[in-house]
């Protein structure tokens, strides 16, 4: 008891805070995202999000090898896909020579020891903007799981360590796992988006790639139908559980910040690794708030990412990577 123990020993100097400190940051704690356009010589920068750019397939080569050389050793890659390409089943998601296919297969070629996991879901390639096959104002589960699983093979088949199944469609695990064990990909991994929330926090991702849904008739204007409410906490454990029994690797938690409860809910519940997505919205708040001088961008940024970790999370997912990996090292 006081003052036999005084706590404030171990704060006096910045040598014993680092002796003691319980949660570090470092380049293999992070997914490096990264956009993906067609043509040559493109590095055009998100409105929204500053500083983060859609690149061409020879600027993603630069930069993967950047990136490789920070120690930023994996990657998740997001295409956008012309609007000529799209239609409601994603059939271009299916092209051997398709973006996706080819960013693939870049990277491996530039970089192989680069881990490359790919976003599994219909939302770049679908002309309403949705995860899924939609009919009928409603989005088809089974027939969308299909349609992803034969996504998740073509994506293995072009060289992909992992897929990323971000659609939130109910029993999608299994059918992709069942559908890369008969194609012979017993080593290709599954990382599922295992509780994303209908979140508004993903607007800047959404410019970013084009793949909001569309203000038609009979399609639904909202994901809220696949994607978990925001109030609801022990679902999240139910979803992550029942992806780790259909097959999945790892299990990830999307947004960040405003769902640390249940990156502890789900880590305190499961034996596989947890990631955390932090989101396009949180990346642009702070990037907003410190261009206007009301924070410090370096110092919150951590903050921030340290309380992701903190709260559970294995790996991070996100867009400060970069700037991280500088400071660290």
């Amino acid at each position: 008891m006081y003052p036999l123990l005084r706590n404030r020993r171990l704060r006096a100097s910045e040598s014993i805070r680092k002796l003691v400190r319980e949660t570090e940051l470092n380049p293999n704690d992070f997914l490096v995202p990264l956009f993906v356009v067609e043509g040559k010589g493109i590095k055009e920068e998100i409105a929204s999000m500053p500083n983060y750019y859609r690149m061409s397939l020879d600027e993603l080569e630069k930069e993967v090898k950047k990136l490789w050389q920070m120690g930023l050793c994996a990657v998740l890659l997001f295409v956008k896909v012309p609007d000529n390409l799209k239609d409601n089943a994603g059939k271009e998601a299916l092209n051997p020579g398709g973006l996706m296919q080819r960013a693939i297969k870049t990277v491996k070629n530039c970089c192989p020891e680069m881990l490359v996991m790919t976003d599994v879901a219909l939302d770049p390639y679908s002309s309403f903007g949705h995860d899924g096959i939609v009919a009928d104002g409603k989005i088809l589960n089974d027939e969308t799981n299909e349609a992803l699983a034969e996504m998740s093979v073509s994506h293995a088949t072009a060289g992909a360590d992992f897929v990323a199944p971000s659609d939130m469609m109910d029993g999608r695990i299994l059918t992709i796992r069942e559908a890369l064990e008969n194609e012979g990909f017993t080593d290709t991994g599954i990382m599922s988006y295992s509780a994303k929330y209908a979140s508004a926090f993903y607007g800047p991702f959404r410019d970013a790639l084009d793949s909001a849904p569309v203000d038609l008739k009979n399609v639904p204007k909202d994901k809220k139908t696949y994607q978990m409410d925001p109030a609801n906490r022990f679902e999240a454990i139910k979803e992550a559980q029942m992806d780790i029994d259909e097959g999945a690797d790892i299990v990830m938690i999307k947004p960040g910040l405003a769902y640390l409860d249940i990156v502890r809910e789900i880590r305190n519940e499961v034996d596989v690794p947890v990631a955390v997505y932090q989101v396009s919205g949180e990346y642009a708040m702070l990037k907003a708030a410190a261009e206007k001088g009301w924070l410090d961008h370096d110092t919150v940024m951590l903050e921030q990412l340290l309380a992701i970790k903190r709260a559970g999370a294995d790996i991070i997912a996100s867009y400060f990577a970069k700037d991280v990996a500088k400071l660290l090292s």
